[in-house]
C-alpha cells in the first residue's frame, strides 16, 4: 500500500490489508476514493454516514503518546472500564499520565450484571479496586451504553466535573466504549457537526472529536489491547459467547472435593479439598459447563478441547495457549475471577485453583454477592 494516501477525515495512513489496524479501508472504497479525491478511511466513513464509530487498537507505544499528551492538556479524563471484567480493562498506571486531570471511572455493561449486585456496593468495590492501582478517580459512575437513560444521567455527570474543559474518553478495547461514544453523540445536539481530526503531532492517533455546546470538545481515542485480556485469544465469534449479552443468570453447583468444572475449553476450576459445598458460576448465559472427576480434568480437556468443551473452536483460534494454574487457599466467601470470563464464588472454607489460559489472571477477591 503506498503510504502517500491520508485520510482526509483524520490523517491516518490508508492500508487495505488489516482490518482492525488503523486506517484500513476496503480496497474497492479506496479505489473510488483515489478516483474522487474523497479518500476516508472506514472508521472516518461510517462516522460521517452513519454517525458510527468503529473502535480500532493501537500499538503500546502510540497509547503512551497519547496519554502523556493528555496529561499536558487541561481536561477531564472518563476512564471507561468493564464492569464484567474491571481488573483486564483496567489501564496500568494511568495515574502517572493523567497529570493534575481528575479522572471518572465509568463502569459499563451495568446491564448484564445479576439484580441481586447492588451498585452501591459495586461502585465502593470499583473504589476500592482503583485505590490499589493508583488511581484516585473524583467520582465512580455505573453505566449501560444501551440505556438511552444511563447515558443522559452520564452526560450530566461529565458536564458537573468537566468545568468547561475538554473531556478525553479512555478505555481498552472490548469494554464497549464505541458503543458508548455512539450514544453520546446520537444524544448530543449537532450530530452532522461531528468531525474527525488527529491532533497529535508525528502519529496518526485516529481519534474523534465531538462538539460541545460551548467549544470544547469530548474526543474519542482509540481503545489499548490488554494484552492480559480473554477476548485477545479468541475470534469474533467466540467472543460473542463469552461477553454476556443479557443479565447473568447464576448457575449453583454442588460439588464434592476432587470434582473439576469446565468454563467451556476456556477455564477449568478444580474443588481440591473440602466439605460437600455450593458453588455460583456467574458468567455468560451461553457458556456451557462441565463437570468432571479432577483426577480424569487433564485427560478430558486434551480429548475434547474444541469439541465439547468450547469455545475455543478450531476454526475461530489458530492456536490456543495452554491453561496455567492458580492455588488458593479459602477462608471466608470468596470470588475466583476469571478475567474476562466471569467469577466463581466459593462459600465455604478450603482449597481450590483455577486454570487459565497462559497470560490471562486468575484472581480472589472478597464475594461481591
Amino acid at each position: 500500500m503506498n503510504e502517500e494516501w491520508q485520510c482526509i477525515g483524520c490523517g491516518v495512513h490508508i492500508q487495505t490489508s488489516e482490518p482492525d489496524q488503523l486506517g484500513y479501508t476496503p480496497k474497492a472504497a479506496f479505489e473510488r476514493g483515489v478516483e474522487s479525491g474523497e479518500l476516508y478511511c472506514q472508521r472516518c466513513f461510517r462516522l460521517r454516514h452513519y454517525n458510527d464509530i468503529q473502535d480500532v487498537s493501537l500499538t503500546d507505544d502510540d497509547f503512551l503518546r497519547l496519554l502523556n499528551e493528555i496529561g499536558t492538556e487541561d481536561a477531564l479524563i472518563v476512564n471507561v472500564v468493564d464492569i464484567f471484567d474491571f481488573n483486564g480493562s483496567l489501564i496500568p498506571g494511568l495515574h502517572r499520565f493523567v497529570g493534575d486531570n481528575p479522572v471518572l471511572l465509568v463502569g459499563n455493561k451495568l446491564d448484564v450484571l445479576p439484580k441481586s449486585l447492588k451498585p452501591s456496593k459495586m461502585i465502593q468495590w470499583m473504589r476500592e479496586r482503583a485505590h490499589e492501582e493508583g488511581l484516585r478517580p473524583i467520582d465512580v459512575k455505573l453505566t449501560s451504553a444501551k440505556k438511552a437513560s444511563d447515558i443522559e444521567s452520564l452526560l450530566e455527570t461529565i458536564e458537573t466535573y468537566r468545568k468547561g474543559r475538554d473531556v478525553y474518553v479512555v478505555g481498552v478495547t472490548n469494554v464497549g466504549k464505541s458503543t458508548l461514544i455512539n450514544q453520546i453523540i446520537r444524544q448530543t445536539a449537532g450530530v452532522k457537526e461531528v468531525i474527525t481530526t488527529s491532533r497529535f503531532p508525528g502519529t496518526t492517533l485516529d481519534k474523534i472529536e465531538i462538539p460541545l455546546e460551548d467549544g470544547h470538545f469530548l474526543i474519542d481515542t482509540p481503545g489499548i489491547i490488554h494484552r492480559h485480556q480473554m477476548a485477545h485469544y479468541l475470534g469474533k465469534k467466540d467472543l460473542k459467547i463469552i461477553a454476556p449479552q443479557k443479565e447473568i443468570k447464576p448457575k449453583t453447583y454442588q460439588l464434592n472435593a476432587e470434582q473439576t468444572l469446565f468454563l467451556g475449553g476456556l477455564a477449568r476450576f478444580d474443588y481440591i479439598q473440602g466439605e460437600r459445598s455450593s458453588f455460583t458460576v456467574y458468567t455468560a448465559n451461553d457458556l456451557d459447563l462441565h463437570r468432571t472427576k479432577l483426577e480424569k480434568a487433564t485427560a478430558f480437556y486434551e480429548k475434547h478441547v474444541g469439541g465439547l468443551l468450547q469455545p475455543p473452536r478450531p476454526d475461530e483460534v489458530a492456536e490456543f495457549p495452554e491453561l496455567v494454574r492458580f492455588e488458593f487457599s479459602i477462608k471466608e466467601r470468596t470470588d475466583i475471577v476469571f478475567a474476562g470470563l466471569g467469577w466463581i464464588t466459593v462459600t465455604n472454607p478450603g482449597v481450590v485453583a483455577g486454570w487459565a489460559p497462559k497470560g490471562v489472571d486468575v484472581i480472589k477477591r472478597k464475594a461481591l454477592i
